[in-house]
This record gives C-alpha cells, sequence and structure tokens, in this order.
C-alpha cells in the first residue's frame, strides 16, 4: 500500500528561464526547487504537459526519452540540457487501459521525448532524474470537459504511488507578458482571484468547481489571461484526477511574473 499521492499542478515559466538564473523567475525556480520536500517521494510521475498537443491523446511509451528543445532564440547552454529519467513502458500502457475504460481512445507514442514542459519543472524538482516519467499530450480539440473527464480516469493512479503533474501556467498570454500597459497587472489579478475561489473555496461544492471550470472561459478577464488555453488545462486534469474527493485544492505557490499573477495548487 502507498500513501495517495497528491495531484499538483505547476506554473513552468517561460521557455527554459527558470533554469537559466532569469531574475523575473526567481521566485518560481525556488518554488520548484522547495517541492519536493512538501510531497511523499512518488513511484512514478505523469506530466501533463501543455507543449503537446494531438488530435488522439497520446501518451509517451519510450523506456529511455530524450531530450525535445522546444523553444528558441535562447543561450547556447539551454540546449544543453539533460534529464535522463527513464521512461516507464508498462504505466503508460496501464493509463490507456485506464483510459479506454472510460471510453477515451489514447495511443502509445515511442518517439517522444521530454519536451520544456516536463523537463524545466522536474530538473528543478527532481534534480536527480531518477523517477520514472510518462508524458501525456492534451487533446487539440482544447475541449475543457474532455480534459476533466481525463483526469478522472487518472484518478487510480493515486493509489499506486504515482504523482500526478499538470505542467502549464495560470496566466498565458505573451502579449501581456511583454507589455508595459499598468492595467494588465489587475486583470490577471482579477482571473487568479477567481481561479483561486473556484479550486479552493470550501464553500463551493464539487459540481459547482467542475461547472465553473468547464466554463472557465466566461470568467472574469479568462480569455484576456488564456487566449489559448493550452496552458490552463493540464490544471484541469489535475482537477479531474482529485475531484473524487471533493476536496479543495490549496494555492500553494502565489507570485508575480512578468508582472503579471501567477499561482500553483496542490490537491491532497
Amino acid at each position: 500500500m502507498h500513501t495517495l499521492m497528491p495531484v499538483v499542478f505547476v506554473p513552468h515559466g517561460g521557455g527554459p528561464m527558470p533554469l537559466l538564473g532569469d531574475v523575473n523567475h526567481r521566485e518560481l525556480t525556488r518554488f520548484m526547487q522547495s517541492l519536493a520536500a512538501d510531497l511523499p517521494r512518488p513511484q512514478a510521475i505523469v506530466v501533463i504537459t501543455a507543449h503537446w498537443e494531438e488530435e488522439l491523446l497520446s501518451i509517451s511509451d519510450s523506456p529511455a526519452p530524450g531530450m525535445m528543445f522546444d523553444y528558441y532564440g535562447f543561450p547556447p547552454e539551454s540546449y544543453e540540457f539533460s534529464y535522463p529519467a527513464p521512461g516507464n513502458p508498462a504505466l503508460a500502457k496501464q493509463i490507456q487501459q485506464l483510459l479506454l475504460a472510460q471510453n477515451i481512445e489514447a495511443r502509445l507514442d515511442n518517439q517522444r521525448g521530454y519536451d520544456h514542459g516536463t523537463f524545466v519543472p522536474l530538473m528543478l524538482i527532481y534534480p536527480a532524474a531518477d523517477i520514472p516519467v510518462v508524458q501525456l499530450s492534451l487533446l487539440s480539440s482544447l475541449d475543457p470537459a474532455a480534459h476533466i473527464a481525463i483526469g478522472k480516469a487518472l484518478a487510480p493512479l493515486r493509489e499506486q504511488g504515482v504523482l500526478i503533474v499538470g505542467s502549464g501556467m495560470s496566466f498565458h498570454n505573451m502579449r501581456a507578458f511583454f507589455s508595459s500597459d499598468p492595467a494588465i497587472r489587475g486583470r490577471s489579478e482579477t482571473f487568479d482571484h477567481w481561479l483561486n475561489e473556484t479550486l479552493s473555496s470550501e464553500a463551493l461544492a464539487a459540481t459547482e468547481r467542475e461547472q465553473r471550470l468547464t466554463h472557465w472561459a466566461d470568467a472574469p478577464q479568462g480569455r484576456f489571461c488564456h487566449p489559448r488555453e493550452e496552458h490552463l488545462l493540464p490544471l484541469l486534469v489535475c482537477f479531474g484526477a482529485a475531484s473524487h474527493s471533493g476536496k479543495p485544492a490549496r494555492q500553494n505557490f502565489s507570485g508575480l511574473l512578468f508582472n503579471t499573477a501567477i499561482s500553483g495548487y496542490v490537491w491532497r
């Protein structure tokens, strides 16, 4: 018997910048470096990464995934990172079966390497790279309800010592990150407050949380904060994976990145 593993949503920052000592990322980098101390040691890790979208849900099943440097214009050292954590083909197959049992079609992909949505946070959280990792794609439909359902299908993994990690961003408007408009911080904080209330308020029933997240685009400043929602969807998968308990999430990170409010969450 293993301890019921938490579920974690991690804001992974901009490209490789958390690994490069970027001053804007220092607060976020420190959070990721300290996160493992707040978690039981997992037997394996499943990462839902914002940087992998497929028409058919896909699961990495290479026993030794390579590296995918899926960013551009950064210093040469950012293309030399290594994260040699093994894959886990048996776990990948189990995930496929859990999904199929809920009528969610999925395929195995033995070519997929670790993209920066996976290796950047994991290099900071588990730098020894000694825990097997399986990556899970998003659906290119970007349907919120479908991603919550994916999370629900993954929930049994928590009883097997598997840590489910959603790697995305609670705010992801690239133009706003680099804008000098003084109103942007307030707009990001408005959505951040709504998101924190939705996930963490004891006053909301689980069904209300799910309804709000399914219709996240109707939230105040929702579409401003996520012109395209791929960085929010890993959080919805995490919510689904933890929703059977009905317990609210806890905001375990709250900070500013390029003068916008960002948050991380843990479900126990």
